[in-house]
């Protein structure tokens, strides 16, 4: 079930992927666009090229479903009223593909009745590409080698966890949860599909995304991925995360980690999030 959908995915990723490497190796042109947070962010023409490549194939492959892809314009009605909809980040982690750091991917998420169901995330540099089907297991290729299952972690003393976060500056916030919590080891990367694969594969254990800028294409594929691999993927409250909607952002930050800790993260993160005057937007 799904292998159909599963397989168009990972074709897709794969195809946008060397696209982006072909723009990799130039000297591309950055823009800044004005995001739908009202925040201006880099773009280029690998972004828009590999969303091309994936929602005309998807379009081919199922037409009567809904897409959504961040380089694209939003047919918001369609969307709300579409039982699956696909959602698609081209090139997650663009900062990173401007920086030529390698730390960029694709991501490809399925929903269907607002609940991921397929995910892929294909990183283009690492030749790595993770993906999972609801009830199916969550898998890792790195290059030609074989599908190898992942399973997170068992742990659950936040003194012995090792916490992914951005590449970028660390902010007194984020500071502030490290402390708190006492994780000992960080492991700093970007695009959100690779720190939530990192907790996938037991390299992470925690994720903790205080802001309220990531969008649902940052995370509708990670989400299952992690998912099918025993970890969970919820907003810092504990909340589901929710894509049948309206809203773009997932303005209640992110909190994704191996499973077995995440309730008592829940719980050590409320006084924290008091003390940031965070409150849960409905």
């Amino acid at each position: 079930m799904l292998q159909h959908e599963l397989q168009t995915a990972i074709t897709l990723a794969r195809l946008a992927g060397k696209k982006i490497l072909e723009h990799y190796a130039t000297d591309f042109e950055t823009v800044q666009k004005l995001s739908v947070d009202n925040h201006y962010e880099p773009v280029t023409i690998a972004d828009k090229e590999a969303s091309r490549i994936i929602v005309d194939g998807i379009e081919a492959a199922f037409p009567d479903d809904a897409v959504l892809s961040e380089e694209e314009a939003d047919d918001l009605i369609r969307r709300l009223d579409a039982k699956r909809v696909w959602i698609i980040d081209p090139l997650d982690g663009t900062a990173g593909f401007v920086k030529k750091d390698g730390d960029f991917g694709v991501q490809i998420g399925l929903i269907d009745n607002g609940v991921p169901v397929v995910g892929v995330v294909f990183l283009p540099v690492h030749g790595s590409l993770s993906f999972a089907v609801k009830g199916g297991g969550s898998f890792v290729v790195i290059g030609d080698a074989e599908p190898v299952q992942v399973r997170t972690s068992g742990h659950t003393d936040f003194t012995t966890m090792t916490i992914a976060m951005s590449r970028d500056h660390r902010s007194p916030r984020m500071g502030r949860i490290i402390e708190y919590f006492g994780f000992p080891q960080i492991v700093n990367r970007g695009s959100v599909g690779l720190k939530v694969s990192l907790i996938a594969s037991q390299i992470c254990d925690i994720y903790i995304h205080p802001s309220p800028r990531t969008k649902l294409w940052d995370t509708c594929a990670p989400q299952i991925i992690l998912e099918e691999a025993g970890g969970r993927f919820t907003d810092l409250f504990g909340g589901n995360m929710v894509y049948d909607k309206a809203e773009l952002q997932n303005l209640n930050g992110i909190l994704a980690t191996n499973g077995a800790a995440h309730d008592a993260a829940v719980e050590h993160l409320r006084p924290l999030l008091t003390e940031f005057g965070r409150v849960k937007v409905q």
